[in-house]
């Protein structure tokens, strides 16, 4: 634990006309990636009222319309315990009996059973609140849950209960009998709460302010409920940043950096109320540098999001998708140790893949069945070490996860949540020179082309001053000697002709730029 407190956390949002991009680095390296994509209409968290549109009663199951393309998925045992109270609250927010819904004063239904069947409870044409459990994967429409609750950076509401819980990783009996006291003190009837790890050492102050935002959510979907008789959203879930923010944010971040200034002062706004201490820390990049560029975050996207994963002494990771599940294959490459034995090689090669493993499941939010082929170990023991490796790595996964122990065949077995689609990045490009021919034009052309369109801007368009953006090697052909091309340029046109050159280019790329830095598109 103490290894994780001390890491330097650095957050990087990238935002632009139709996303969101934000990276989580962990000591420099990559370690979290979230898309979002700012017309999305469904995320997790998200409360709809819905109308039963079809019972299944061999899954027993539900289709649920929530006014969205695809119909919800509702299964019996995600219909929560406190599903009658649910509905009667709901039937008196559709008739405008505000007496009702008086929490202090409403009378909870008796708790369901787990072992029920979902048409003794519910009929299709009914109306009821629903929460987004898991995004719409591939053909699948969301999974849909009506045990509603409200996540805040403290603690999390939960309606039509009474029941105070504390989070398992606070270990003080000491401090877990403090908070339950506390939030007794300031609870409202028939509202649950669960103790978030993060609520560890906070002051009452501060509960109850994350408690009172939580209950004027509550207020806020009820009184848009009141009253609505289609399927509609009543109450978005915090945006992709913000819920990053609210779960990640602690002493060990160091810097957040956002290359957008709405989205800066939005953010702005949201650490000051939740954590005014760490303000600070935000910075807006002015630069006109790509924000992933300036921090290298574009080369290790391109190296970690491929088929083939490259650690380190030639150590690698093989990652393939199937319908069915994921399977991660371990392979060694050339390492090889003389001074070790083929199962101290092993071991260590394999001890090295599972940092990486766990690393690669929350980089792609992989969920569902994973399959991870280690090499093979005799030793029962080193199968051990191996699994309390990888266990010890998942610790720092928020997603919730069981790792089997590794079979006689090195293999290990682990599932994962999955919520939301996995995180895809294509890092194979097109050859933007050929595109697929496998061919190019002649490169002796280049030069005239490259003249043809710096003529048309300085003479027609009537430019000041060019820059001309290349790959090196072009770069030094134009550049090399005292009666250069580039100085032949200038003294035919009269005008300033700046030449830099572009590692990041193909050999028959080039750009040109205005006098005050802007791409020039011809």
């Amino acid at each position: 634990m103490d290894e994780i407190k001390n890491t330097n956390k650095e957050l990087i949002i990238s935002s632009d006309v139709s996303e969101v991009n934000i990276v989580l680095l962990e000591d420099k390296q990559l370690v979290e990636f979230h898309k979002e994509q700012k017309n999305n209409s469904i995320s997790v968290g998200d409360v709809y009222l819905g109308r039963i549109k079809k019972i299944l009663p061999g899954l027993n199951a539900a289709f649920v319309d929530i006014g969205c393309r695809k119909d919800a998925f509702l299964h019996y045992l995600d219909l929560g315990p406190q599903i009658l109270s649910l509905r009667k609250f709901t039937k008196s927010a559709e008739s405008g009996d505000t007496a009702q819904l008086n929490m202090d004063h409403f009378e909870l239904e008796k708790d369901t059973s787990k072992s029920g069947k979902i048409s003794d409870i519910l009929a299709v044409g009914d109306r009821i609140p629903v929460q987004i459990a898991k995004e719409p994967i591939n053909t699948k429409g969301p999974r849909i849950s009506s045990d509603i609750s409200f996540a805040g950076r403290y603690i999390v509401l939960v309606p039509f209960s009474n029941r105070i819980s504390v989070s398992q990783k606070i270990r003080s009996s000491e401090e877990r009998r403090r908070l339950k006291l506390l939030i007794q003190s300031i609870k409202p009837n028939n509202f649950g709460v669960i103790i978030r790890t993060v609520a560890e050492g906070k002051k009452v102050a501060e509960l109850d302010a994350d408690l009172k935002t939580l209950l004027n959510k509550w207020e806020t979907m009820t009184n848009v409920m009141n009253g609505s008789k289609n399927p509609c959203k009543l109450i978005s879930e915090l945006d992709r940043t913000s819920v990053v923010l609210r779960d990640l944010l602690n002493e060990s971040f160091n810097g957040i950096y956002v290359n957008d200034a709405n989205l800066y002062e939005e953010i702005k706004s949201y650490i000051s109320t939740i954590a005014p201490q760490k303000k600070d820390i935000l910075k807006y990049h002015r630069s006109k540098e790509n924000i992933f560029a300036e921090f290298g975050v574009d080369k290790q996207i391109a190296s970690l999001f491929g088929r083939v994963v490259t650690i380190r002494n030639g150590v690698y990771l093989i990652i393939e998708h199937t319908e069915a599940m994921h399977v991660i294959d371990v392979n060694s490459g050339h390492r090889v140790n003389k001074e070790q034995s083929q199962e101290e090689n092993a071991l260590s090669v394999n001890l090295e893949a599972a940092v990486e493993i766990a690393r690669q499941l929350r980089l792609r939010d992989m969920g569902g069945i994973i399959i991870v082929d280690f090499i093979d170990m005799q030793s029962a023991a080193n199968r051990k070490q191996l699994f309390d490796k990888l266990k010890e790595e998942m610790s720092k996964d928020r997603a919730r996860h069981s790792i089997l122990p590794a079979s006689k065949f090195g293999l290990i077995q682990i599932t994962r949540q999955r919520v939301r689609p996995e995180t895809e990045i294509i890092v194979q490009e097109e050859c933007p020179t050929c595109k697929g021919t496998g061919k190019i034009k002649p490169s002796s052309l280049l030069i005239d082309e490259i003249e043809n369109n710096l003529r048309y801007l300085l003479l027609d368009q009537n430019e000041k001053s060019i820059t001309i953006k290349v790959h090196p090697f072009i770069y030094a052909y134009l550049t090399k000697g005292f009666f250069s091309i580039r100085r032949k340029w200038q003294w035919k046109y009269h005008k300033k002709i700046t030449i830099k050159e572009a590692k990041s280019f193909h050999i028959m790329q080039y750009n040109f730029l205005n006098k005050n830095g802007e791409d020039i598109l011809l």
